[in-house]
């Protein structure tokens, strides 16, 4: 391990979408989809010590279950940038679990995404050198919007991305009520039919201000959410606790679940939702937030 003092430190936020379209399953047998996604100030945190061999050490709450070796995308994504760059400079990994894991957070997919951003500092590398994207889309296809996490509309399989979208910020509650959601097993549930020629753009243009965002929202959804409910029903009693609070602006599942996000328009209505549930859902895992 490297001196205490060249260790370099990535925090590594929650991945939220906001909506998330699937316009069909492709030939390949991916499907296609769109989604805007956008980032909270919550997550996990990735230190690395440069020198010497590769490894991961993980601690925190959800640790156990971030899997461990070459499961870990931290080390899936280390080992696929070593592959493309002869004499990268690696080294020991320590990671602080906070985020649930097959949460529809990307937990996963943001470490990835922070042990290359790790690595690219180490080595004087710029994020935007084409082996580090092709690593990060060899590693998941959600690691290359956390690359630089700002709102942003996925499309394909993740892999292609507008350029930022500007949003307000978006006062929040997450809540995951402690379930694991398999994204294939949603997949699955869904059924989604084959893909009929080339997918219709939904761009979503920059929105200033809180009541635009929300009235953009409401036209819009999430199509993984009713299989997912299906998979597990829990998932309906969080999306109610959401709103049944005061001043909840809209609830909606992210991703394949089982986490899912209320918006409020100010700051201390987000708190005072969260706080409220917890205490009536002490086993769920509730955080107030805020999205861009």
């Amino acid at each position: 391990m490297g001196a205490l003092s060249d260790a370099l430190v990535d925090f590594a936020p929650a991945k939220v979408n906001l909506t998330l379209h699937v316009l069909g399953r492709r030939a390949d047998g991916y499907h296609e989809l769109e989604s805007l996604t956008v980032f909270a100030d919550v997550g996990d945190r990735l230190t690395l010590a440069p020198g010497g061999g590769l490894s991961l050490d993980a601690a925190g709450p959800t640790a156990a279950a971030a899997g461990e070796g070459g499961d870990n995308l931290v080390l899936k994504a280390a080992r696929a940038l070593a592959e493309r760059i002869a004499g990268l400079r690696v080294g020991s990994f320590s990671l602080e679990k906070q985020l649930p894991v097959a949460a529809g957070l990307g937990g996963g997919s943001s470490d990835a995404a922070a042990a290359l951003q790790l690595i690219a500092k180490a080595n004087a590398l710029s994020l935007d050198d084409p082996r580090i994207r092709d690593a990060a889309r060899a590693t998941g296809a959600d690691v290359p919007v956390c690359l630089d996490p700002k709102a942003r509309i996925m499309r394909g399989i993740g892999e292609v991305l507008s350029a930022p979208i500007a949003l307000p910020p978006l006062p929040a509650v997450l809540i995951n009520p402690g379930v694991a959601v398999p994204t294939k097993d949603v997949f699955g549930a869904l059924a989604a039919p084959a893909l009929a020629g080339a997918p219709k753009r939904d761009d979503i243009i920059a929105q200033p201000e809180f009541a635009a965002v929300i009235a953009a929202l409401k036209s819009r959804r999430n199509d993984l959410e009713a299989p997912a409910l299906r998979i597990q029903p829990v998932i309906g009693d969080v999306l109610a606790a959401l709103r049944a609070t005061k001043d909840c602006a809209l609830a909606r599942m992210s991703g394949s679940g089982a986490t899912c996000f209320g918006l409020y328009e100010d700051e201390s209505a987000a708190t005072a939702a969260a706080q409220a549930i917890a205490a009536r859902h002490p086993a769920w895992w509730v955080r107030a937030t805020a999205l861009g």
